[in-house]
Formats: C-alpha cells, sequence, structure tokens
C-alpha cells in the first residue's frame, strides 16, 4: 500500500469532514463534556475542515484520503484516520509529518491533546515515542467560547 501525503485542497473538504466526524465519535463519546457534544454536530465538522484547509495535510491511499492532520505551529491539532484505514499505518505516516511540520515551524518540541478516556489514542502515541506531560483541560472552541475538555498533554521533541 502506497502512502501519498499532500496539502488539503477545498476539493477534499468533504471527505475530510467525514474521516473528522466519524473519528470524534469514535475517539470523544463518552470522554468530553456533553455541553461540546452537543455542538459538535455533524454539520459543524464540515464547516471547520472547509476553515481549516490551509492547515491540513491528507494521507490518500488509491484515489481515496485515508486520513489527514492538522498543524499550528508546534501543536498537533486533529490526527485522524478513516475505519477502513486503521492499523495500515496511515497514521504512524500522518504523525511523522505532523512532527516534520512542527520542527519546520521552528520548534523543537511539538504538542498534542488527547482526550483523558481515549485509551487507544494514548497508547499509539506512546508507542510513538511521545510522553505524556500530564492532565489539563484543553480549551476546545466553539464560535467566541471554550469548553474545557479533561485532556492529556503529549509532548515529544522534534
Amino acid at each position: 500500500m502506497t502512502v501519498t501525503l499532500r496539502p488539503a485542497t477545498a476539493a477534499d473538504v468533504e471527505a475530510v469532514a467525514a474521516v473528522w466526524y466519524a473519528g470524534w465519535g469514535d475517539g470523544h463519546l463518552g470522554h468530553v463534556p456533553d455541553e461540546l457534544v452537543a455542538v459538535r454536530t455533524k454539520e459543524t465538522f464540515w464547516s471547520r475542515a472547509a476553515e481549516r484547509v490551509a492547515d491540513t495535510t491528507v494521507a490518500v491511499v488509491g484515489d481515496e484520503v485515508a486520513g489527514f492532520v492538522m498543524v499550528t505551529g508546534d501543536e498537533v491539532e486533529q490526527v485522524y484516520v478513516s475505519r477502513d484505514h486503521r492499523g495500515s499505518g496511515v497514521a504512524g505516516t500522518l504523525l511523522s509529518e505532523a512532527e516534520r511540520q512542527v520542527k519546520a515551524n521552528g520548534h523543537g518540541e511539538a504538542w498534542l491533546a488527547v482526550a483523558a478516556g481515549n485509551a487507544r489514542a494514548r497508547r499509539f502515541y506512546e508507542r510513538g515515542g511521545w510522553s505524556d506531560g500530564g492532565a489539563f483541560d484543553y480549551p476546545a472552541t466553539v464560535g467566541d467560547r471554550a469548553i474545557p475538555v479533561p485532556c492529556h498533554r503529549y509532548v515529544k521533541q522534534v
């Protein structure tokens, strides 16, 4: 299987939003405040994907978007892989690319937030050399406010 990475385009919004919506539910439902679940409607993933095209790198397998990452500054903000491509190495390829981007942005350390109860994601990052920097409340932005989400801050030297 060949994975191709490239910057997202407007034509990728539909695929990115679909992967993001499904993956967010898998990793967050039951682990984030009900207040956040109530405002993260299906439609919000499509609007957010469209707004974030410039921050997004997609992984393509064949002609299908298999996953994506969003990087801003030193933060690996989103890492998602479609259900059909989990366990295939796509996530590791995306995470390596995110680390490269953080370094290219001039930072020596990358960080990301993982919902405290998302054990699958936490194990994945730990296998990739990321360290649990401790619990904190991640401010999930919703319009002009933020909802605190119990998370762990993972860090890695890049």
